[in-house]
């Protein structure tokens, strides 16, 4: 059973605080009550004497009695979660938004292109689209970071990420827009990832989520490359205050990320001022 009221918090416990980068923790939360929701959706996460901020959950959709969520230092409430302990108290408030629409995905080939902490709410929709990999054509995951040690998940990626492809129709195209010298995947911006893509481009959508930047250039690299602008999903949830449509924080021309998206088409915002802010 999901949470039964989505504006009130679900109170959960702090299991473990994951360093994932220097500026990039993940979250382990054991909520009081089973909570699920569905990838793409978001959560408003309750730092109690602090505030709120929404975030999408980067755990399985599948996992329905621990959460986790994956947050960038970034101002006061994401500095407070950073300093949150095991056993500390928090809330979270949803689900909200909407979901990746995964039935207009069957029988497509399905592409992924994250970077940074863009990579959170991918995450979650890998995980979606793995407990029902038998419905795609196949599944490219392209995902990108400024070094190695700013790569979020990274032991995920290459030690249980990779063997994937031993069993699923699954490939991982990885880069970093500078490498070290133990870097053994590419070099270069995420959309580098795109180039030479075997992937058939009208029987495909492409799923991205990154920092505005990326998901602008990303954006302009899969529609040379032939992808429909009604097939490239863009991931907005970085324009989110509020969560529940009051603040006007979010909009893109009529839409609320929060209450419309946080999910779109590009087709459906793409002549609208502001998109890339």
């Amino acid at each position: 059973m999901n949470h039964s009221n989505i504006y009130k918090p679900l109170k959960c416990i702090v299991e473990d605080v994951i360093e994932e980068s220097p500026t990039i923790k993940t979250v382990v939360l054991i909520p009081e009550k089973e909570f699920t929701f569905q990838a793409g959706q978001f959560i408003s996460f309750t730092v109690p004497g602090i505030g709120e901020a929404p975030f999408t959950p980067s755990s399985s959709p599948f996992v329905s009695d621990k959460l986790e969520v994956t947050v960038m230092r970034t101002g006061l409430v994401t500095d407070a979660i950073h300093k949150l302990k095991k056993g500390d108290v928090v809330g979270i408030r949803g689900p909200y938004g909407k979901p990746y629409p995964l039935d207009k995905f069957a029988k497509k080939e399905v592409l992924l292109v994250g970077g940074g902490v863009g990579l959170a709410p991918i995450r979650a929709l890998f995980y979606a689209l793995i407990g029902t990999v038998e419905q795609y054509k196949r599944i490219v995951f392209c995902c990108g970071a400024k070094t190695p040690a700013d790569y979020i998940y990274k032991n995920l990626i290459l030690n249980e990420w990779l063997k994937m492809s031993e069993k699923f129709p699954i490939s991982f195209r990885i880069t970093v827009d500078s490498k070290d010298d133990n870097w053994k995947f590419g070099e270069g911006l995420v959309t580098k990832t795109l180039d030479h893509l075997d992937v058939d481009v009208s029987n495909s959508v492409a799923i991205v989520c990154g920092p505005p930047v990326m998901m602008k250039f990303v954006t302009l690299k899969l529609l040379d490359i032939g992808y429909k602008d009604s097939a490239i999903y863009l991931s907005m949830e970085r324009k989110m205050y509020c969560a529940v449509g009051h603040c006007r924080h979010c909009l893109i021309g009529p839409y609320f990320v929060c209450k419309d998206g946080p999910v779109f088409t590009y087709d459906s915002i793409k002549n609208e001022p502001g998109v890339w802010a």
